[in-house]
This record gives C-alpha cells, sequence and structure tokens, in this order.
C-alpha cells in the first residue's frame, strides 16, 4: 500500500477468493488493504482485486498468483510474484513454474521464508 501498487490477485476457486477476503476485513483499521472482487462497481478505484479467471483488469502493475497453474495472462503484468507452499506437491509445482519463466528468458528472484523466525 505505501508503495501504491495497483495488484491483482488471482485465486484458483471462489472458496478460496471468499476465504482470503475474509482474512482482508480482518485486519486492523491501521493496516487495513482494500481491495473487492473483480466484478465489484468499486474495481477500477480499489488498489488490491481478487481475480478468478481470465479477463479484463483495470491495472497490470503487480499479479500475485496463487494458481497451481502458470496464470494465462501473467505476460500482460508488469511483475509477478508466485507464492509457494511447504509441501511436496506444491514445491513440485512452483518448480515447473519456475523453470516455465525461466526458459522464456524472465528475470527471476527466489525468496524463501520458510526458515524466518516467527
Amino acid at each position: 500500500m505505501q508503495a501504491q501498487l495497483k495488484v491483482v490477485i488471482t485465486l484458483p476457486d471462489a472458496q478460496h477468493c471468499d476465504a482470503l477476503n475474509r482474512l482482508l476485513w480482518q485486519q486492523p483499521a491501521s493496516s487495513f488493504i482494500p481491495h473487492c472482487r473483480l466484478d465489484d462497481e468499486l474495481a477500477e478505484r480499489t488498489p488490491v482485486l481478487l481475480a478468478l479467471s481470465e479477463t479484463q483488469f483495470p491495472h497490470h502493475q503487480l499479479l500475485i498468483s496463487l494458481q497451481a497453474e502458470t496464470p494465462s495472462f501473467f505476460s500482460r503484468f508488469e511483475r509477478v510474484i508466485e507464492i509457494v507452499g511447504n509441501d511436496e506437491a506444491d514445491s513440485l509445482r512452483g518448480r515447473a513454474r519456475f523453470k516455465f519463466y525461466r526458459d522464456r528468458g524472465y528475470e527471476l528472484r527466489h525468496f524463501d521464508l520458510s526458515n524466518k523466525p516467527q
């Protein structure tokens, strides 16, 4: 929010979208992240959008993908963040996505947060 980035978070299904939406609403007022679903009438003016599928986006600064597969529309965005969990299946899918981007010449940075103190 401090960097004034416009973000699209793409999720695999409505259940995950609802869960993230609830979590974002639970933030205290001092750290609230203004967000809405992509189909909301306020989407054009909202900095963080929750999306379920490929569509037209009102902005293309940052895509945060919570999908298991590489989003087909990722190249429309200036930057992409892929979140990879610790379980083996998610790690394998994450490595495949990393290879996909690397093989196409994209600049990649990897951040391992799994060993950070709680």
